[in-house]
């Protein structure tokens, strides 16, 4: 574990952090992001991160969202996300978009735009990715115990060629 991690992770578990993480993370990431032309995510030095391109669900406009990840499998080829919305109340929204067009995300994934499929998992998936996502990150736990909605993981799936 990264020095300062379990640090992290508390602070990342606080009321306080979810009602500010929301509006400065996602913007640091995609100014830093764009300055570097994809080069560098700075959320990404704590957990790995992706930027999620995807239609919105009502107004048909690419939303680009930074987001962490768990890569599956060691590969380039699939992606886990965690629909928390750091322990806040609603959805985030970026989890409707992929629910309206699961084929139609790309990810930014270390600088290349990959498109991929996106499926809501659920059922004996969803429980076993979800205890992984736990081992994963812990404050999970904390921002599903905050709030009465199921937490949204989604399967990421690279489309077309591999080797792209």
């Amino acid at each position: 574990m990264a020095p300062g991690v379990r640090l992290i992770q508390k602070v990342s578990s606080t009321r306080t952090f979810a009602r500010i993480a929301p509006h400065v993370i996602p913007a640091m990431d995609r100014t830093v992001h764009r300055l570097t032309r994809g080069k560098v995510l700075l959320s990404a030095r704590m957990l790995p991160g992706l930027i999620l391109t995807v239609p919105g669900a009502r107004s048909g406009q690419l939303r680009s969202t930074p987001l962490a990840c768990m890569p599956e499998n060691g590969t380039e080829q699939s992606w886990i996300l965690v629909g928390s919305n750091f322990g806040r109340t609603g959805h985030p929204a970026w989890t409707a978009n992929l629910l309206a067009g699961p084929g139609k995300a790309v990810v930014n994934w270390r600088g290349r735009d990959i498109p991929v499929r996106a499926t809501l998992l659920q059922g004996a998936e969803r429980d076993a990715v979800w205890q992984t996502a736990l081992k994963f990150w812990p404050p999970y736990a904390t921002y599903q115990a905050r709030v009465e909605r199921e937490i949204r993981l989604f399967r990421l799936e690279r489309q077309g060629d591999a080797a792209t």
